[in-house]
């Protein structure tokens, strides 16, 4: 080899290598990315541990969170806050706000929630999960909301040693996937769907149902076990259906639902969509069918959309039985928000228990430093909100099991009456 021909090629190799440092991947995740990036695995607060830490800080996992005197605990939420199903978003995050302004502080250190638009979808949820685990005041998420978007953010906290406690995602199979950071305060789909179909095919002795759905995973996922409970108990399905959501037309769909004569319908899915089939199932041959939903589509909302044709459409809610603080919470609600509590979502009461029992539990993992600043260890509390017991919130007691399920109550069955949900006789 020639100098001439050996000096080109070594011109040539450092360019190369020159580009390949220029153009490595980029380490934040793009939107729709399950994954967390590397260089958010560990939160910036996760620092080893100074003078003045406590001893807690160097043999935790994911190290502490620091908060210096004057900065805030942050407790993260995704929630839709735009949209179809802006309601649900708002409502729980304004549930969960109340629980914020009455946790006090812990050592002078006060608390914030900090809400952000997923859209309810699994691209927003992984979005604003990516988002969350780079900010080291955030400490544990009350949410995701929607049971897509939690899927989708669920290894993104796992990676980052960042507790969640939904109040609304019900999809049975979140608590399936052996995650250590992710809980919830509601009831699952399998409970719900059971106990719809037992309330369709024994108190409203419905033989034939036609069951339709949105195609998310919540809708889906509680269409199949209610479709697959009816069965069992000796019913007979005649439809077992998708819609697209976000769609202003049905009839179409409806139509062919109708010629298999259903004596009832149930809907896997949420208000806006719920809304839409119900104003459309008279013209479309369902007139005197009975239209049954689910937890998604109970609330205010749905009753304003339908008017009249809500009349004797079936419901499910969690709404908590009557207590002293029910009664104080529900004021404090509609003072804040001009609202009755529960007439955006049913979700309303978890929101607040969800926000409560984390903040409960950071206070009693939290370490006052001989520096002054404040110590939260964050494998400490993945674990201790896991070991969640006997903490009394508005829903009831909550107890989580291993696994991460805290319900502490089952579906009620609402029916529409006069412009009203009232409870279904039993």
């Amino acid at each position: 080899m020639s100098k001439r021909i050996y000096a080109l090629v070594s011109l040539l190799v450092l360019a190369s290598m020159m580009l390949a440092a220029c153009g490595s991947t980029p380490t934040e995740a793009p939107a729709a990315s399950t994954e967390a990036p590397a260089a958010t695995e560990a939160p910036a607060a996760t620092e080893p541990a100074a003078a003045g830490a406590p001893e807690a800080c160097s043999t935790d996992e994911f190290g502490c969170a620091v908060f210096k005197p004057g900065d805030v605990i942050k407790i993260g939420m995704g929630a839709p806050m735009t949209g179809d199903y802006a309601a649900f978003g708002i409502d729980i995050s304004q549930g969960a706000s109340i629980a914020i302004q009455d946790a006090g502080d812990v050592n002078g250190f006060k608390f914030e929630l900090v809400a952000e638009d997923d859209g309810g979808s699994p691209e927003g949820g992984a979005a604003v999960a990516n988002k969350f685990v780079t900010d080291p005041a955030i400490v544990a998420i009350a949410g995701h909301i929607f049971s897509g978007a939690t899927n989708a953010a669920m290894p993104i906290y796992e990676k980052a040693g960042i507790p969640m406690m939904s109040p609304s995602a019900t999809n049975p199979d979140l608590t399936k996937q052996s995650s250590k950071v992710f809980n919830r305060l509601v009831f699952t789909d399998a409970d719900q769907g059971r106990f719809a179909a037992e309330y369709l095919f024994g108190k409203l002795t419905i033989t034939k149902l036609a069951v339709i759905h949105d195609g998310s995973s919540y809708g889906q996922g509680l269409a199949q076990v209610t479709n697959d409970e009816f069965i069992k108990l000796g019913g007979e399905v005649v439809d077992f259906t998708a819609i697209t959501p976000g769609e202003s037309d049905y009839s179409a769909t409806l139509a062919d639902v109708a010629s298999k004569q259903p004596q009832a319908i149930y809907f896997g899915g949420y208000n806006a969509e719920a809304a839409v089939i119900v104003n459309q199932m008279k013209q479309s041959g369902l007139d005197g069918v009975i239209f049954f939903g689910d937890d998604g589509t109970f609330g205010q909302d749905f009753l304003d959309r339908t008017a009249a044709n809500s009349e004797g459409t079936y419901s499910t809610s969690l709404v908590p039985s009557a207590s002293e603080a029910k009664a104080k919470f529900d004021a404090a609600y509609e003072a804040a928000y001009q609202t009755p509590a529960g007439k955006l979502s049913p979700y309303t009461w978890t929101a607040y228990d969800s926000a409560a029992a984390l903040i409960a539990t950071i206070k009693s993992v939290a370490i006052l430093g001989d520096d002054g600043n404040l110590y939260i260890p964050r494998a400490a509390l993945v674990a201790a909100v896991r070991s969640i017991k006997d903490y009394q919130g508005l829903s009831g007691m909550v107890t989580c099991l291993e696994n991460g399920e805290c319900a502490s109550s089952g579906p009620t069955f609402y029916i529409a009456k006069d412009g009203v949900w009232v409870e279904a006789e039993k």
